[in-house]
Parts: C-alpha cells; structure tokens; sequence
C-alpha cells in the first residue's frame, strides 16, 4: 500500500458517509496516472495554488478599488478565509476537507478586475451575462497551463461552478464552500467597512447582532460553531433558523449600506469605463492579446468569449496599465 492508498482507506475509516472520498471520484475530463503519494483532490488544490490566475487574486479588488492601506481584503484574502472557514467545517463534521479546500481555492480564480463592477462590465459590453462562477470553471478547464487547462476532478469543478447562492452543489463539500463564501464576505466585508469609517459597530442592526454576535470574531465563531452543531451526519450543511435569517437579514444589509455605498463605490463608474475601453479595443485590435489568446481565436474561439477571458484574467493594476498604454496621450520625447 503507497501513501496515497493509505489515504484513502483512512478516509473511509474517519469520513462521515456523506463525504466524497477521492478513491470514488468521478474522475478527470481526462485520465492521468495516479500519484504514489497525493490523492486526487489533494492533486487538485496543489495545481490550483500553483496556478497563475491563483497568484493574481492578490491584485483584485474584493469591495475597495486599490485602497490605500495594507489591510484591506483582496480577492486573494478573501479566498484564504473562504478557506479556512471551509476546512474548519468540514473538519468538524468529517466531510472530505481535501476537497473542501480544493473548492475554496478554485472558487474566485474567474473573478474580473475592479470585483463586480468588472463583471457587470462586461455583461454590458459583450451582450451576454458574464458570470464569474462559470469563468472560474473555465479558467481550470481551459485557461490555465497554455490552453490546457489544470484536468481538476468533476467534484472540484462542480463545487467552484455551484458556490453561487442560486445553485446547489453535489458535494456536501461544495455546500460547505458555498455557505463559508457567504458567512466569510459578510464578515470580513464588515471589518473592511468599519476600517474605511463607512460603517461602525453600532450602525448594524442591534436586532441581528444580539444574536449573531458583537463582534467580527464573535459571529464567525458563533456561525461556524452552530452550522457544526446543526449539520452533523447530514449531507447539506444547514444552521437554526434563527441564526439563518439573521444572517442573510445582515447579508441585505451589507449590500444596502456598503455595497452600493458612494464612498465605497465611488470610483465604479471609472473601474466599468476601463472594462468596457478594453473590451472595445481588443475586438477591434484582438491581436494586442497574448499568444494564446490570439491562438484560441484561431482555433474557432468565439471572438467575445475570448477577450472577455483576456480582460477577466487581468488584475486590477494590469488593467489600468493597458488603458493608459492605449487611450491615455504620452509625453512627446525623443527615444
């Protein structure tokens, strides 16, 4: 028995019946020989760490566009909370935490520059909807190593493409990560808010915090700690229903008073303005694009298709970069 058997049979002896095991996967889109030592969805979160559109998240806006300061959540830190809240969960009620952390790593790896405002961008200016959940997809599938793609499992995939609150994963794993996506944004988003000075503590409403808690530390805590409790042995994770609609109450709240908030989103309109000049200019100009891109185009890649991938995978510093390269006038100068 190599390492990586040993694994398995160990999460047969320790998983709950309702976790995915990696020795019943239901596979690669296509096969590989397995490793000696890691099991499929170990593989699958080292490739997504060692992607490139992994390492870019750390130049993508979360709520604030380029904030001064070094505190503020990027998208990259979003993932890691994401992360770990996941793992705490499924950790505690013996789901597959490989996978788990697999899904949380994968989930934003489609997001565009400037958060949102980039993917509302580009939905308007390519007249089809730009959802960041299904590039995700893409961007493992497709994107990722030269055209190749990072071949992740179908249970992986299925959870970064389900992470989204409208749909519903396969796994219990995928479900962890869709509620750990929410009860992570809610919070942090929060803090960041009350950082900025756009919000305080006493601005939530004392209703919801009288019972999810008083503090950023504090609902996290109480959250994890109740969705543990309530989804033990069950194949969705779930919460009481007090501390449910308490959250998603505060969720509405978030989006009422931070989310469109003009101090928060008061360089939006410039964000989409960069999104939808770049978007014009690749259609015209799609041979400005990088080899690959050029390449898939080649291949019979739609032409809309492919410049929205270009532009989305794209950090937010990048982007302005671009757009100063091609629209802003340079000083006259002898070179």
């Amino acid at each position: 028995m190599n390492i990586r058997e040993r694994f398995e049979a160990e999460e047969h002896e320790i998983l709950s019946k309702n976790a995915a095991f990696a020795d019943s996967t239901k596979g690669r889109m296509y096969p590989e020989e397995e490793s000696p030592m890691r099991t499929a969805f170990q593989r699958d979160r080292d490739r997504i760490i060692h992607s490139k559109s992994f390492r870019r998240l750390k130049h993508k806006t979360q709520v604030f566009l380029a904030p001064y300061g070094d505190h503020y959540r990027t998208r990259l830190t979003h993932t890691l909370e994401v992360s770990q809240i996941a793992r705490s969960i499924a950790k505690a009620i013996r789901a597959n935490e490989d996978l788990t952390e697999a899904i949380a790593l994968g989930h934003d790896l489609g997001h565009t520059p400037f958060g949102h405002a980039g993917e509302r961008a580009l939905t308007k200016v390519s007249n089809r909807p730009f959802n960041h959940n299904e590039q995700s997809v893409r961007v493992v599938e497709k994107l990722e190593n030269s055209g190749k793609g990072l071949n992740l499992t179908w249970e992986v995939r299925n959870g970064i493409l389900c992470h989204k609150t409208s749909l519903v994963p396969a796994t219990l794993e995928g479900d962890i990560v869709r509620m750990s996506d929410k009860i992570a944004y809610i919070n942090h988003d929060i803090d960041d808010g009350i950082r900025a000075g756009i919000l305080t503590e006493d601005d939530l409403p004392h209703e919801l915090t009288d019972i999810l808690g008083h503090s950023t530390r504090d609902r996290l805590n109480n959250v994890i700690i109740n969705i543990v409790e309530n989804s033990q042995d069950t194949a969705r994770v779930t919460m009481t229903k007090e501390l449910s609609d308490s959250l998603f109450k505060l969720r509405k709240y978030m989006f009422d008073e931070l989310y469109t908030n003009p101090k928060a989103k008061g360089e939006e309109g410039k964000a989409c303005n960069i999104i939808e000049m770049l978007y014009s200019h690749y259609y015209e100009h799609p041979e400005d694009m990088t080899h690959e891109y050029v390449q898939m185009l080649s291949e019979g890649e739609a032409k809309e298709t492919v410049v929205c991938d270009y532009i989305s995978g794209m950090t937010d510093n990048y982007a302005v970069m671009k757009y100063s390269e091609y629209f802003i006038p340079k000083g006259w100068g002898m070179f």
